[in-house]
């Protein structure tokens, strides 16, 4: 059974003015339900991570100051919300789900994350609405836990994962891979442990064809036994801050290819939605969906 997280709090701690386009997370779970792709049964709501995880990735300083909202305001300017200790909670249980997801990947070869995805999340600070990186958090669970001895983290958000790329800089086990536009934020790129830097405009043709050519490679050199895939869909040419021109049938072909690579090689899957800004909510809806129906079709 394909089991996914989510919870209210996804898009309901969010000031009005700033729902948009996180309203998704909740159109997400409707369509899928309505549609039949998911049932209730599918969905779990995430509880609250254990301190000592988030403090495992990211500096203690820098969790006091978010956990009792005393961040500099300059910080929060460079995070997008407003800090609230509902947002707070919100960001633990985000990276919760995705640590939950860990144990139903390996069971049922993937698992799914409504939210998540929060790679500009550094060690010591938060940036691009990101405060946890839940990513890593979940990785660094796996290697701790005995559950996973080698990760690869297949970042295909449009922007660069570059505050997993720093956190994992000197983590030979984890396996960081942002494939990523050129001319997107961050305007400061880190290094990866692979990045490969998309022009502006490019197509579903090209895209693909560079992703074909590149992840099955990865997996032969790396050996990973376990795998976290942001699956954002800012890659769309509807999306305003993208640069791309991937289409939704393209976004969806780059799915099955990640999943049917994944089943390939045996690596169990967890997935964050990573980000979208269409001006058209339905078009974030709809892309973000196919990957659902990509891995019910695929895996159930």
């Amino acid at each position: 059974m394909l089991k996914v997280a989510f919870c209210p709090i996804y898009s309901h701690s969010l000031p009005e003015g700033h729902r948009f386009p996180m309203i998704k997370y909740e159109l997400i779970h409707e369509q899928l339900i309505y549609e039949g792709t998911c049932t209730p049964d599918n969905f779990f709501c995430p509880g609250e991570l254990d301190e000592k995880w988030i403090t495992d990735i990211h500096d203690l300083a820098y969790w006091e100051d978010l956990k009792h909202l005393r961040l500099d305001p300059k910080m929060v300017r460079r995070i997008g919300f407003p800090l609230s200790e509902q947002l707070v909670r919100r960001e633990i249980i985000i990276a919760q789900g995705t640590v939950d997801c860990c144990r139903y990947a390996s069971q049922y070869g993937v698992a799914m994350n409504v939210a998540g995805g929060t790679h500009h999340a550094f060690a010591n600070k938060g940036e691009g609405f990101c405060l946890l990186n839940d990513v890593a958090i979940a990785s660094n669970y796996l290697l701790k836990q005995g559950l996973a001895r080698r990760i690869l983290i297949i970042d295909l958000d449009v922007h660069q994962g570059n505050g997993t790329a720093a956190i994992f800089r000197h983590e030979p086990r984890v396996f960081t891979f942002s494939m990523h536009g050129k001319d997107n934020y961050p305007l400061h790129k880190e290094e990866s442990d692979l990045d490969i830097s998309l022009p502006t405009g490019i197509g579903d043709e090209e895209y693909l064809s560079i992703l074909k050519q590149t992840l099955p490679g990865l997996i032969e050199q790396h050996q990973p036994d376990y795998a976290f895939y942001i699956s954002g869909v800012d890659i769309l040419a509807t999306d305003k801050l993208g640069h791309l021109k991937v289409s939704v049938d393209g976004c969806r072909q780059r799915d099955e290819f990640v999943f049917s690579t994944c089943r390939k090689y045996s690596i169990p899957v967890v997935v964050s939605m990573g980000g979208g800004y269409s001006p058209r909510v339905s078009h974030i809806v709809e892309g973000h969906c196919n990957t659902f129906r990509a891995a019910q079709k695929m895996y159930f």
